[in-house]
């Protein structure tokens, strides 16, 4: 369908006597942009791009009848693409609204999650990919470690998946995630209410020369967003969610309460106890802060 779409817009652009460089200016994309839709290569087309296309060509809605079968086809192999670009990044921030980040996962607790789902193919193919998980969180203890920042909806710590004390052990290997300086984990509590992610998970990948990609999964998807705009809005998107999570010495203590308490309750601290832990952190002489940007302060001193 991709191929289809890019010989159309191949055919109505020479038609209308235009070079792929004036049709980029006319459709507000770069040149080569266009070069990718007709060759069928790099990232598919966007739902803006493809009305622009229509519009300018004048194809009287035929490329948008298209669009929505190219976006189908586009990711038919996005898991194995994820995982390459992770196994690069250099910073990975996650929002997990469901299970717990698969970087960050027990042998249990992923052994529990993929037991299930219309993929499964058999018992051979769980401990396949059970196996593939833990390796590549194999990334997370090499010398060149990406920067991880995760934040977990509160209903990641409220699911007891593979039982009560298999989640209990992966509420625990959270906690000690977070103390490497490169990991950062928040909790964003259920009351504050909706938000732009509210549909799935969202994780988003810098690599080494800066150029960022976005994934989005939900139940039985995945997505890959390449295109720079896009991309941008999800960016966006993870911010605000990261500004209304609690602070990470709070999550934690959200994260423990969960663990000891076996899920009846943890208690969300009140905003005046936010603001307290946040002055006590500021007025510590040396361990690590958080300051401006979200960025963590360089550490003085060694961390307890």
């Amino acid at each position: 369908m991709a191929a289809l779409f890019g010989s159309r817009v191949r055919r109505l652009r020479t038609a209308a006597g235009l070079t792929q460089e004036q049709l980029g200016a006319r459709t507000h994309v770069v040149g080569t942009r266009i070069t990718q839709v007709e060759r069928s290569s790099g990232a598919r087309p966007t739902q803006e791009l493809a009305r622009a296309l229509d519009e300018v060509l004048g194809a009287d809605g035929l490329l948008i009848d298209l669009w929505p079968y190219v976006y189908r086809e586009a990711f038919p192999d996005w898991s194995r693409k994820f995982m390459e670009l992770s196994a690069r990044a250099a910073s990975i921030r996650e929002y997990a609204a469901h299970v717990v980040p698969g970087l960050l996962q027990t042998e249990e607790y992923a052994h529990a999650v993929l037991s299930v789902g219309r993929t499964l193919q058999s018992e051979e193919h769980l401990a396949e990919r059970v196996e593939a998980r833990l390796q590549r969180q194999e990334r997370l203890a090499e010398r060149d470690r990406p920067e991880l920042w995760v934040v977990l909806d509160e209903a990641v710590l409220r699911r007891p998946v593979g039982g009560t004390d298999v989640m209990r052990r992966q509420l625990r290997r959270l906690r000690e995630a977070a103390r490497d300086r490169r990991t950062t984990v928040q909790v964003l509590p259920f009351r504050q209410g909706q938000h732009d992610s509210l549909g799935g998970s969202m994780t988003l990948l810098t690599m080494p020369d800066r150029e960022e990609t976005a994934y989005l999964e939900g139940s039985n998807y995945g997505r890959l967003v390449e295109e720079p705009a896009e991309v941008q809005e999800h960016a966006l998107i993870y911010d605000r969610l990261r500004a209304a999570a609690l602070p990470p010495v709070l999550s934690l203590d959200m994260i423990r309460a969960a663990m000891e308490g076996t899920y009846r309750g943890a208690n969300v601290p009140t905003r005046s106890d936010r603001r307290r832990v946040a002055q006590q952190q500021l007025q510590q002489p040396g361990g690590w802060q958080l300051r401006g940007g979200g960025r963590r302060a360089p550490r003085r001193g060694p961390r307890s």
